[in-house]
């Protein structure tokens, strides 16, 4: 498979994350409680994130290539200010959707709901601000 594949396909297993987490979240809302609709789109959301880190540590490992940001000016440090929050937070996340799913697969509702309310908005910033810095670093600032 040509390196020039991965980057989108990564991009697009992190939005479609985003998307199954916004889905999934609305289905566990207090006017909504369909708990094993709001756990397929969760567990949905845990397979495609598996598979974007899958790809990214095969790009990364096999390819190593680094692309350069070559923008310059104010958008320059909006850019590595970005790319280091979700760097940063996409290594914290992993272990909480590990503790997250394990709470939630077990039944352990109350102590699911503890943890998922941070687990929740550092998994979605991190898939959105993925799709964010790909576009960035691809199509918006070449």
């Amino acid at each position: 498979m040509s390196p020039e594949f991965f980057p989108a396909f990564n991009a697009t297993m992190n939005g479609l994350t985003a998307v199954l987490l916004l889905i999934g979240h609305s289905f566990i809302t207090r006017e909504r409680k369909q708990i094993n609709t709001h756990r397929n789109f969760m567990i949905a959301a845990v397979c495609t994130s598996a598979i974007f880190l899958s790809s990214y540590l095969y790009y990364h490992f096999h390819f190593r290539l680094l692309t350069p940001f070559k923008a310059q000016g104010i958008i320059r440090p909006i850019y590595f200010t970005l790319l280091t929050s979700h760097t940063i937070l996409a290594a914290a996340v992993v272990p909480m959707v590990l503790v997250t799913l394990n709470r939630g697969l077990r039944a352990r509702y109350d102590a699911h709901r503890r943890i998922a309310r941070f687990t929740y908005p550092v998994w979605l910033y991190v898939s959105v601000t993925g799709v964010i810095i790909y576009f960035m670093l691809y199509h918006w600032f070449r």
